[in-house]
């Protein structure tokens, strides 16, 4: 992508022994979940503190969740997380699958924003537990001149464990600035009419490479504990209308489609159904043929790769299922990516016209 930093000129008005200076420039700032840096003990450990200490992911208060995280959850987790990503690990590039499919959607994106706008956009991405780091990639776009940033949560559902964090990070990071950029953050695009189109489009390219079509599909959504839902996260409902336009897209009738939530974590009631469950129901009430696939994802990690592809996978099959289909996240597809750049698009609106 281009090198925003070796684009200076004089400021306008300025005397003839000015300085040069990075010309003004928008960002476009990609932020996703994030990664370890290896799976091993240490950089585990690190990236699972990080993400756990977060208040928006655990809000207990910390004197009942710190000590039970520090002395007995990253003792023993980052042996069995770094197993979970060791057997999904792209070992050509040394890192997460995550982190390489981000990469290739921010070329992608960068691509098509150059061939709209010229130079005048610059687009990088983050992470917001691991590395590269929002406040990194903020610093480094402040430096290469951007006037203004566009803060983008790969996130198509808003939920506060997510979106609100990410923003949070991100705020933060400005908090650091001495001359801060103008900000925006995109919202929430789970009904945007592309990534719809995007996400149907990909069910149609599963189904028509199968022998028998599946009996269900199974529509996998990241959970989160209810209690956020009555305390007014739209999460849920957002992901409700997500399956519901998916559907009505398909031209499917009710049956064939069904919402759960996977990823249950601690003590506490989740959304439900949950994803591990149901596809046993699902398999003992003789659907033996189903599809499954995570929309909330904007790329596939370890939460499909593993849980999806792994364990909920085995739960069907021993429950008496016998055709499993995972259908990966739109990951770099070119139809996710132009749908993320319409979605740009309209975000920058007023801010910059296509070149």
């Amino acid at each position: 992508m281009p090198d925003a930093s070796q684009v200076s000129e004089r400021p306008p008005h300025a005397p003839e022994d000015h300085p040069k200076v990075p010309r003004g420039k928008t960002g476009v700032l990609l932020a996703n979940l994030g990664t370890p840096d290896h799976y091993s003990y240490w950089p585990m450990r690190r990236y699972l503190n990080e993400f756990l200490s977060d208040k928006r992911v655990i809000d207990y208060p910390a004197w009942k969740w710190q000590p039970l995280l520090q002395l007995v959850i990253l003792t023993k987790r980052p042996f069995s997380s770094g197993a979970a990503y060791k057997s999904i690990w792209n070992e050509e590039k040394n890192e997460s699958p995550l982190l390489t499919i981000t990469k290739e959607q921010t070329a992608g994106i960068a691509a098509k924003m150059t061939a709209r706008y010229g130079d005048n956009v610059m687009v990088d991405f983050c992470m917001r537990y691991g590395n590269p780091s929002t406040p990194s990639r903020v610093r480094k776009m402040v430096k290469a001149g951007c006037e203004r940033i566009l803060f983008f949560p790969l996130y198509p559902h808003y939920a506060c464990a997510t979106t609100a964090t990410a923003n949070d990070k991100f705020f933060s990071a400005l908090m650091e600035e001495t001359w801060q950029p103008a900000a925006r953050t995109v919202p929430a695009y789970f009904e945007h009419p592309d990534y719809i189109e995007a996400l149907a489009a990909s069910v149609e390219r599963a189904y028509s490479k199968l022998d028998s079509r599946p009996d269900v599909l199974v529509v996998s959504y990241h959970g989160m504990p209810e209690r956020y839902l009555l305390q007014g996260d739209p999460y849920h409902c957002q992901c409700q209308k997500t399956t519901r336009l998916l559907k009505e897209r398909l031209g499917w009738a009710d049956a064939e489609i069904v919402t759960t939530f996977q990823s249950r974590f601690g003590p506490e009631e989740w959304l439900k159904p949950y994803t591990v469950e149901e596809v046993a129901r699902l398999a003992e009430k003789g659907k033996r043929n189903i599809a499954v696939m995570a929309p909330a994802f904007s790329a596939d990690c370890i939460e499909t790769l593993e849980e999806i592809n792994e364990e909920i996978r085995e739960s069907f099959e021993e429950a008496g299922g016998e055709s499993f289909t995972y259908i990966p996240c739109l990951n770099a597809d070119e139809g996710h990516v132009t749908a993320l750049c319409n979605v740009i698009d309209e975000n920058l609106a007023g801010w910059i016209d296509k070149g």
